[in-house]
């Protein structure tokens, strides 16, 4: 079997969001220590749909950046071992045919099919996503402390 801690990890939003701001306090320690490991590594993986929920989020007023947020995405995507999972068609359609009864967000369904997708663990702190993890149709890391 091989070893989790050396496969891909695909960070949900809010941790992608939590690295990038520096709030280490909101993850666990095995999460941050799994997550600078896998940064060293260059196994870090962000989805395009997590781009498209920042610019969201911001443009709500929901969060605040440290910078614009078109610079934010940019510098946050150059982050040490970062790469871009673009939403390909082979991930748009298998975020439409999950199995089991997965979460009905559509940003969720995409994270969970690029996850599966690349064979990633998907490091979440929402509990729809764990639960879902739960009955074996993804492989998360829990960020919650």
């Amino acid at each position: 079997m091989p070893d989790q801690r050396k496969s891909r990890l695909l960070l949900d939003t809010h941790v992608w969001i939590w690295a990038v701001e520096g709030e280490r306090e909101a993850l666990s320690d095995r999460a941050i220590e799994e997550i600078d490991e896998a940064s060293r590594e260059g196994r870090i993986l962000i989805s395009a749909i997590s781009v498209w929920e920042v610019a969201m989020l911001e443009s709500k007023g929901r969060i605040s950046l440290t910078q614009p947020v078109e610079d934010w995405v940019m510098a946050a995507l150059r982050g040490p071992g970062v790469r871009l999972l673009e939403l390909s068609p082979s991930i748009a359609v298998q975020s439409t045919r999950l199995p089991g009864a997965p979460p009905s967000d559509p940003a969720d369904r995409i994270l969970i099919a690029g996850a599966r997708t690349q064979g990633a663990r998907l490091v979440t702190c929402d509990q729809s996503l764990l639960d879902y993890a739960a009955s074996g149709h993804v492989q998360t890391l829990s960020g919650r402390r």
